[in-house]
């Protein structure tokens, strides 16, 4: 075994955990440019925080002036302290005789049920902690309403139709959100009734495909994704992992490209090796990682359930 086997371990790790397997809902969010602050570093209160600076401050016009001299106003801004997620894995065993040697292709296939549930789990949360509370003016909620005739499908669900993504788009727009980099990512179910919709889609959805741009209906890149986050009939966002109630409806979400923040944070690996491990020879690993993706505030996302 090389002696740098868990250098190589944690950095192809690393490596894949940031590049492999991305929902392609958080391409083009940029990774927010600021530091991460290690709170607690190696013990169970061990946190990784970031602050952002932030300002909702907007200059003041004045139209035809002809007071001199021009007042003064002062400028003001403040700081967003965020904690990211902390995903852990369990203690992985890999016996001796399976790492000696450690090719790259050893490594990849020993590592990757460690780093697929770590990102199928932080991208879940993620678009889960993008999706609104509940229905405001700037955070609207739709219910699909299956258009004019009421479309549904066998278990009663009323159909999403185009008519629906106009009206969204009209609240959308009372929220006055920019109508650039509007995006529009749709569960399962409403995926499907698009396609239904041929007289309005057309091909659009069913040649969409990995390496062709996303499709553009009324304002908003489309993007579908499986694990998306479960809302009450009434328009409140379930928490995180809740097992589903027969009521619930599972929500299609929107937003804004520039009002999402992404940020990953730390990656360590534990390991014991097996020259110290005689009763089970084996390699003992287990990993840590920091990831957060938030909206900055309370505004630019939405629902359709």
């Amino acid at each position: 075994m090389p002696a740098n086997f868990p250098e190589i371990w944690l950095g192809r790790v690393i490596q894949n955990l940031n590049t492999a397997d991305v929902a392609t809902f958080l391409e083009g969010i940029m990774e927010l440019d600021v530091d991460v602050t290690q709170i607690n570093g190696g013990t169970p209160t061990e946190m990784n925080k970031i602050y952002v600076p932030t300002t909702e401050f907007e200059a003041e016009i004045l139209i035809n002036n002809t007071t001199y001299p021009i007042p003064f106003q002062e400028y003001e801004d403040g700081t967003i302290e965020i904690t990211l997620d902390k995903y852990q894995t369990k203690v992985i065993t890999l016996p001796d005789d399976k790492t000696l040697g450690s090719s790259y292709d050893i490594i990849d296939t020993a590592t990757k049920g460690t780093t697929r549930p770590i990102l199928t789990t932080k991208n879940k949360k993620a678009i889960h902690a993008i999706a609104p509370q509940t229905n405001t003016v700037k955070t609207p909620v739709l219910a699909a309403t299956g258009g004019a005739e009421a479309l549904a499908d066998a278990s009663g669900r009323l159909r999403l139709t185009y008519e629906d993504l106009v009206i969204f788009k009209g609240k959308c727009d009372d929220g006055e959100w920019p109508a650039e980099d509007r995006r529009l990512v749709l569960c399962t179910n409403h995926w499907n009734d698009l396609l239904l919709d041929r007289k309005n889609f057309g091909n659009q959805l069913i040649d969409y495909a990995k390496g062709k741009p996303n499709p553009v209906i009324a304002g908003f890149e489309l993007h579908t994704y499986i694990a998306m986050p479960l809302f009450t009939a009434a328009g409140a966002k379930r928490p995180y992992g809740v097992v589903a109630d027969p009521t619930d409806k599972t929500a299609s979400v929107a937003f804004v490209k520039d009002a999402i923040a992404k940020k990953t944070g730390i990656t360590t690996q534990y390991f014991t090796p097996a020259a110290i491990n005689p009763t089970r020879q084996s390699n003992d690993l287990s990993y840590r990682h920091y990831f957060i993706v938030t909206p900055y505030k309370t505004e630019r996302i939405g629902a359709i359930i």
